[in-house]
């Protein structure tokens, strides 16, 4: 990838890709009909300050921004494939409830769930765990990897989530063929691989090694007499205070694989999330990739030409992959002048 070629992330969506780059977000997804809408999401400048740039903040604010975008991304995605009865049925309200249900869903089930099952396994297997004990939380970060493991394999064996899992996958293989400085047609995109190493389940893999590191260490400093269940209480709610730091730590730690692992020996890191990718990507249709360009073309677009161009606030809808092929010399200013 040349290095004066910004990074772009992307997430898969109901019927669709996110694709996010430095100067914008877009979104394309795949109606009932077969038309594909394309729609840009505003930046909301929460972070705009020097310090969330900075090593051990951007993590935090990338993750939070991540979360909101995924949201909005997810929502749009949803409404396109809705009647307009449905859709006045469902009305504007509900988002900031979904966020903060999803939210503490992940919490219960990725922070609590673990620790009840390392504390139930000892106490099955006769082993009376210390909370500041570092096996206790490597035994949590095993049940935690477990976890996900099993909530994806789940995930995976329904039709409507394994078809978001084919377009996780057509997300990737666009995003290598855009960083390999291919032109982004299907047969391109097609031949790349579903794995990349800067992927979100990834980033989960790589919390749960932090997390038992930086539990190991800080529950003996503040919970060194911690047991019971007032022990149990409190070491889940430092666990969760953790958070943002295990964030802003496996944040920094992911760059540093992605840009410097990707080869030789030392892709051997990667492999962990690979493997959890195998669960969370699968290979895509022609009709899938497609709307995974149409979502890179707008967001390298934007990135071209930056605030230069008014951002696009109604949708545009184009009837087949072929109009939209056809409209993007009117997309893409920057690249025909």
């Amino acid at each position: 990838m040349s290095e004066t070629k910004p990074y772009i992330g992307g997430q898969a969506v109901i019927e669709g890709v996110m694709m996010r780059a430095p100067g914008g977000i877009s979104v394309a997804v795949r109606r009932p009909d077969g038309a594909i809408v394309l729609q840009e999401l505003e930046i909301q400048k929460r972070f705009s300050s020097k310090l969330w740039k900075l090593p051990g903040f951007r993590g935090v604010a990338m993750l939070v921004e991540s979360l909101s975008v995924g949201f909005r991304a997810l929502r749009f995605s949803a409404e396109q494939q809705m009647t307009e009865e449905e859709l006045a049925k469902e009305g504007d309200g509900g988002g900031k409830l979904a966020m903060l249900v999803s939210t503490l869903f992940a919490i219960g089930l990725f922070v609590a769930l673990p620790q009840l099952l390392a504390a139930g396994s000892g106490k099955l297997f006769g082993h009376d765990f210390g909370l500041a004990d570092a096996s206790f939380h490597l035994v949590i970060g095993g049940f935690k990897l477990l976890v996900v493991f099993g909530y994806l394999a789940l995930l995976s064996r329904i039709p409507e989530v394994r078809r978001v899992f084919q377009y996780h996958g057509a997300e990737h293989k666009t995003i290598h063929a855009w960083e390999a400085e291919l032109d982004l047609t299907v047969e391109n995109v097609r031949a790349q691989t579903t794995l990349h190493p800067r992927c979100g389940t990834t980033f989960l893999v790589v919390v749960v090694i932090i997390s038992i590191i930086l539990g190991s260490i800080a529950a003996p400093l503040l919970l060194p007499n911690a047991e019971g269940i007032t022990g149990q209480i409190t070491l889940f709610a430092l666990r969760v205070a953790l958070l943002p730091i295990v964030a802003a730590v496996s944040y920094e730690l992911q760059r540093f694989t992605a840009k410097y692992c990707t080869r030789g020996p030392l892709r051997v890191f990667l492999w962990p999330g690979f493997l959890f990718q195998k669960l969370s990507t699968r290979e895509p249709s022609d009709d899938q990739i497609e709307v995974a360009i149409a979502a890179m073309e707008a967001a390298a677009w934007r990135e071209r030409v930056g605030d230069r161009a008014e951002a696009v606030v109604e949708p545009l809808v184009f009837p087949s992959f072929d109009g939209f092929v056809e409209a993007l010399p009117t997309l893409r200013p920057m690249r025909t002048s």
